[in-house]
């Protein structure tokens, strides 16, 4: 017998070939981040590559805090490396990120972005966690003594819009009377303009706040106010103060897209649906320190209501328009 014929004996009995080995090759997957990686929103990105990169499925690699004016340059440079899936925000650099695609149509690009897919190769997504920001909503009305909630946000985009209004709508459902401020810092990362604009929230009487940005809680924890986060669980540092968390799991988004690229199939696609409560994309965080201080008639509400969401027989609904509140 050959030496060639050995060596294929061989590889099938051992059930190798070319075309398995190639399957089970790492896929090449590059980030671009115009904030820290402890920015909330980034962090639930980071956190879902950094677990398939873990499990040993991709080859990871991601910048942050690159500057509007580099992100392209970034993003073609990547692109060139050979990565097979770039992610990453196109909020403020979508002409240009899109202009990247068109040139890599082979390379497939997921960014987060207020507009439309753009065939073939650029899929959108967003953070479309308006259904647990209703229940948390529903937990701030119930748990108000003012009657008053302030509301801090980076910029009024669709995607933060959307959360307000379902926050806001959920309140409003346990507590008609609520009253709410509302203020855009026009930063995604300013925690210390962010705690400023809470302040003043709280000095006109708002003993509950919205936390969609970091800084927020801060302030709240050192007027002994309550708050509620958004997109990450931060209860853990703030175990007397966040009272509840809409929760965001990018999980779902990211794995569909690596099986899509690794089969070959990926394509331009609206991912936001892979952000809801239906497919795990998001999620009410436990009461946890405050299990036992939410009254009974609230928790049930809310877990009602989170049901009916589950269940088909209740939607949130989605209002993208700039919420414009503010109490005396």
């Amino acid at each position: 017998m050959t030496s060639r014929r050995i060596l294929l004996v061989t590889a099938a009995l051992l059930g190798l070939s070319a075309p398995l080995a190639h399957a089970q090759a790492k896929l090449k997957v590059a980030a671009i981040y115009t904030v820290p990686f402890e920015q909330q929103w980034v962090s639930r990105i980071h956190k879902a590559l950094k677990a398939a990169e873990s499990r040993g499925e991709i080859e990871y690699k991601a910048t942050e805090n690159v500057a509007n004016a580099d992100y392209e340059r970034v993003a073609r440079e990547y692109a060139t490396q050979g990565n097979q899936l770039i992610v990453g925000e196109a909020f403020g650099v979508e002409a240009a990120i899109r202009k990247v695609a068109k040139d890599f149509p082979k390379v497939g690009f997921l960014m987060g972005s207020s507009g439309k897919p753009q065939a073939p190769n650029f899929s959108v997504f967003d953070n479309y966690i308006q259904e647990p920001s209703y229940l948390a909503g529903m937990v701030a009305g119930g748990m108000t003594q003012s009657g008053k909630i302030g509301m801090v946000g980076g910029f009024p985009i669709p995607e933060v819009n959307r959360l307000m209004h379902a926050f806001m709508a959920g309140a409003r459902e346990v507590n008609p009377k609520v009253q709410f401020s509302v203020t855009f810092i026009n930063s995604w990362f300013d925690p210390p303009k962010a705690k400023e604009a809470a302040f003043a929230m709280i000095d006109k009487g708002a003993d509950i706040l919205y936390a969609e940005r970091f800084g927020v809680s801060d302030a709240a924890k050192e007027r002994g106010k309550l708050a509620v986060g958004n997109v990450i669980d931060t209860q853990a540092q703030y175990p007397d103060t966040v009272i509840a968390s809409a929760l965001w799991h990018m999980e779902p988004s990211i794995d569909r897209a690596l099986q899509l690229v690794k089969a070959g199939k990926f394509a331009a696609e609206d991912y936001g649906v892979y952000s809801t409560m239906k497919h795990q994309g998001a999620s009410l965080a436990p009461l946890g320190t405050f299990e036992k201080k939410v009254p009974a008639e609230l928790k049930a509400k809310v877990d009602a209501k989170q049901k009916a969401i589950q269940g088909g027989t209740f939607a949130v609904k989605v209002d993208d328009s700039q919420p414009k509140a503010a109490f005396n």
